[in-house]
């Protein structure tokens, strides 16, 4: 068996929604079936008891090696508490090659997930070892370093259940919400609107006592320290016991209380020391309890206990909490809903004070406490009290967060209970907290989770909002780019901030701000990330949904523009055009339930994807009388045609046209394949709910020249002949440009075309089979990248395909691209129609305007 091309499909992808590790497995013979294998199932069952079945029930045929590695990446996930159900194996066109996907809910433990496979089932087949345990450990341990922790997942659960999308910016907790102009970033529980100056104001627990206080708000008394003298010095002054912590801490690190000798003292000076300038402040009695305050409310309240084992007359203190930490629910973390007690000076001074010693041995029910601050970070506990919290406490946790400008913020209160004003019993604030644990909110000890992370989302995103923006995802063979510039124009006319991607490269707000070929899920995602997009549009090409899978989770917009007899074909086990629209109809199946899918009616293989999109559709096709448009116009949907000299835009009994005269793009409606992508862009807007007027000002204003649509049917004037610039590159595309030039008028007519090598080779003698027919000269030309055919070969399938041909007479053969424009430019005479299908298209066109400009 052997395991190639293993990719990380992102995003969806032709096999489902689920992000997913797809590989390339080839079986030998003796693999394609292993029950021809003696014993290997039983090995493979010793070793991993909890495979379950190779397959599932109904499924007769053969089940091959590759469909063993399936089942196993995906039982290792499961087995390591990683949330996968999906999985599936699929034989290609070569015999005992099989596709394999497997779901993943972290791409490093996928990945390692179908490495243990392999080396698992690498081991079945030559009878050997492999330890079980310890792989579904490494993949557990694995999956709890990079997994979001319990505060952050609460918050991106929420915003998963109200349908706004995230993505995950670093391996630790910084998350951005929503798209371009309407994103929304948090790190762990802190926002992005949350001030620098409150979080330092915040974090300096001398300066926001004071600031407390000036506002009325009660708080205990102390001050900063110079040295361990000076810390005695003030535990006198203010009175035992006291609180010793560093001034600028977090998370409770460092943080003693309840200290009544100075041995205790100098203790606790040496932890806070170790992080920071220390303070002493007066310790109030009573429990610890943390209010989480969201915007203008209290939203939720715990009372934290300090970390404690109870005697059972029989184990010593440290065994008892050695048996405390083996409760799964505690982790060295905070990944975990609580975490391991320490058993540190601190702890043994702790345990001092009560007479006891780790190897005393507790009575049974005595409660040992081994440390007397309650943060969950030291081992503590937490219990909800949020419905007992009396109004006067919640409204002065809320002005504690007001008074150092914090929209989300942890208040943790000191009193004798909840139940009563502070002010009634001794009770005050001694911190307050920028970046808030959500843990014992989500998951208390005792009571019931409160759902802070919907709180957080409400707080970010108001009723209504999904933090998304109009996404139109446009693929076909042909006039894709030019779709998508135009449905770009068209939001552009309504004053939108545009992103959009395509072949060219990546656009925001009409700025070019990457170059080459952008049509992947990388580049969709890069301007998502944009904060002045307010609306995207995406070439969206085969070869990156095959790498990777869509950028997005789903758009408002899909536009399929034609699939015809297809392009590429031949390659990543693409062979047939009917394979070529299940990859296509992605971005269909990928239509919100809000938006549309604008399809080619007239060809059938889009249309057949109608009923693929959860959305609604739009059809559109040249012919008013198109059955399938004729169908669902019928039905009261959406429509687009053509009738006489207009497109006719149709719901129901109402009706819209646009004159095609008033579209410079279709040239009068004369340029059969503009016309197409003209009403695919209409289709787009209408989509997007745009407004009319703006779609008709963006149709008048596109100019469809070198410059805001380079290589797409660029027209241009040399010598008094008509030269059009083209990247047309298959059968279709020639076909399309044949009938488009046959409207124009020429005395003659020369071609200048080169051909792809990574295309079958019909497909490129097609090329030029249907250019014999149209054109009198034709200039052959080999150009910069061959893709792996050898020096000459592409020529010679050009060439066969002009063999017989009906028009044709001179054909010429150049190596270079502009030597060839050169040499068809240098002939052209007054009425001449020239058309160059460039392949380097910037560098072609550069060339070409120079050489029409008279500067070259």
């Amino acid at each position: 068996m052997d395991v190639s091309r293993i990719r990380a499909l992102r995003g969806p992808n032709l096999w489902s929604r689920h992000t997913s590790i797809e590989a390339v497995v080839s079986c030998n013979d003796n693999e394609r079936d292993v029950a021809q294998l003696p014993g290997f199932e039983a090995r493979l069952r010793e070793l991993f008891p909890a495979l379950g079945p190779l397959r599932p029930a109904g499924r007769p045929d053969a089940i091959s090696m590759a469909h063993v590695l399936e089942t196993t990446a995906l039982a290792l996930q499961a087995q390591a508490g990683c949330p996968v159900t999906f999985s599936r194996t699929t034989q290609t066109v070569e015999e005992g090659t099989y596709q394999v996907v497997v779901e993943y809910s972290q791409e490093a433990v996928g990945r390692k997930a179908f490495a243990l496979a392999e080396d698992l089932v690498g081991m079945a087949q030559q009878a050997g070892s492999f330890d079980i345990d310890t792989a579904i450990a490494e993949l557990r341990d694995l999956d709890e370093d990079i997994r979001l922790g319990p505060s952050t997942g609460s918050i991106v659960d929420a915003a998963v259940a109200r349908g706004i999308p995230y993505r995950r910016l670093t391996e630790g907790s910084l998350v951005q919400f929503g798209w371009g102009s309407k994103q929304r970033r948090i790190w762990a529980a802190e926002v992005d609107s949350t001030s620098a100056v409150a979080e330092s104001i915040a974090q300096d627990k001398d300066l926001t006592k004071r600031l407390l206080a000036s506002a009325g708000v009660p708080v205990p008394i102390g001050r900063p320290v110079t040295d361990v003298d000076d810390a005695w010095a003030v535990a006198q002054e203010i009175g035992l016991p006291v609180v010793v912590k560093p001034q600028d801490g977090n998370q409770g690190k460092g943080v003693t209380v309840n200290i009544v000798s100075r041995e205790h003292l100098e203790i606790a000076y040496r932890v806070a020391e170790d992080i920071g300038q220390v303070m002493v402040e007066k310790y109030l009695p009573g429990s610890d309890y943390r209010l989480l305050v969201v915007g203008d409310k209290m939203v939720a309240a715990a009372r934290r206990d300090p970390p404690h084992v109870i005697g059972d007359g029989a184990h010593t203190v440290r065994e008892l909490v050695e048996r405390v930490n083996a409760d799964p629910r505690r982790g060295d973390g905070h990944a975990t809903s609580l975490t391991k007690i320490r058993f540190d000076d601190i702890a043994v001074a702790r345990l001092k004070v009560q007479g006891l010693t780790p190897e005393s041995v507790p009575d049974k029910g005595q409660r040992v406490i081994l440390r007397n601050n309650a943060n969950l970070s030291t081992g503590g506990t937490a219990t909800d009290v949020t419905d007992d919290v009396h109004p006067d406490v919640a409204a002065r946790a809320v002005a504690a967060a007001r008074t150092i400008g914090l929209d989300i913020c942890g208040v943790d209160v000191l009193a004798e209970s909840v139940h009563k004003p502070l002010e009634a019993q001794s009770g005050g604030i001694v911190e307050v907290n920028a970046a808030p644990g959500l843990r014992m909110h989500l998951s208390p000890s005792y009571g019931k989770g409160r759902q802070v992370g919907e709180a957080m989302i409400q707080h970010l995103y108001k009723a209504g909002d999904d933090g998304r923006i109009p996404v139109v995802a446009v693929t076909g063979t042909n006039g894709k780019t030019t779709t998508a510039r135009l449905a770009a124009h068209l939001f552009a006319a309504t004053g939108l901030r545009v992103g959009m991607t395509n072949t060219d490269g990546v656009y925001v707000n009409g700025r070019q701000i990457d170059s080459g070929d952008c049509s992947g899920p990388r580049s969709a995602r890069n301007v998502l990330m944009h904060p002045d997009v307010d609306a995207a549009v995406f070439e969206t090409a085969r070869g990156g949904i095959l790498r990777e899978g869509l950028g997005f989770d789903r758009c408002q917009v899909a536009v399929v523009t034609n699939l015809g007899a297809g392009d590429h074909l031949g390659l990543n086990y693409i062979t047939t055009v009917e394979d070529l629209a299940v990859l296509k109809r992605v971005i269909v199946m990928n239509v919100a339930e809000t938006g549309y899918a604008v399809l080619n009616a007239a060809d059938p293989l889009v249309a057949a994807m109608a009923p693929k999109c959860p959305g609604q559709v739009i059809f559109f096709a040249q012919d008013h009388h198109d059955p399938v448009l004729t169908a669902h116009r019928a039905q009261g949907k959406r429509t687009i045609s053509v009738d006489g000299d207009h497109i006719v835009v149709s719901e129901g009994a109402w009706r819209e046209t646009i004159a095609l005269r008033d579209i410079p793009l279709t040239r009068g409606g004369r340029i059969g394949f503009q016309v197409d992508n003209a009403m695919a862009a209409i289709g787009a807007a209408w989509g997007c709910g745009l407004d009319w007027d703006a779609i008709r000002h963006g149709l008048r204003s596109f100019a469809n020249d070198a410059d805001n649509a380079p290589g797409r049917f660029n027209v241009m004037e040399f010598r008094g002949a008509t030269v059009i610039a083209d990247y047309g590159h298959n059968p279709d595309a020639m076909r399309a440009l044949v009938q488009a030039v046959d409207a124009l008028p020429a005395k003659r007519r020369s071609v200048v075309i080169s051909g792809a090598g990574d295309r079958r080779d019909e497909d490129i003698r097609e090329q030029t089979q249907i250019l014999g027919a149209a054109f009198d000269d034709v200039v052959l030309y080999q150009d910069a990248c061959q893709r792996g055919r050898a020096d000459g070969e592409v020529l010679a399938l050009l060439r066969e395909g002009l063999q017989g041909a009906s028009r044709t007479r001179q054909v010429d053969e150049i190596t270079g691209e502009f030597k060839a424009i050169d040499l068809a430019l240098e002939r052209l005479q007054p009425g001449d129609l020239c058309l160059v299908l460039v392949d380097q298209v910037e560098e072609a066109l550069a060339h070409l305007r120079a050489r029409v400009a008279g500067t070259a």
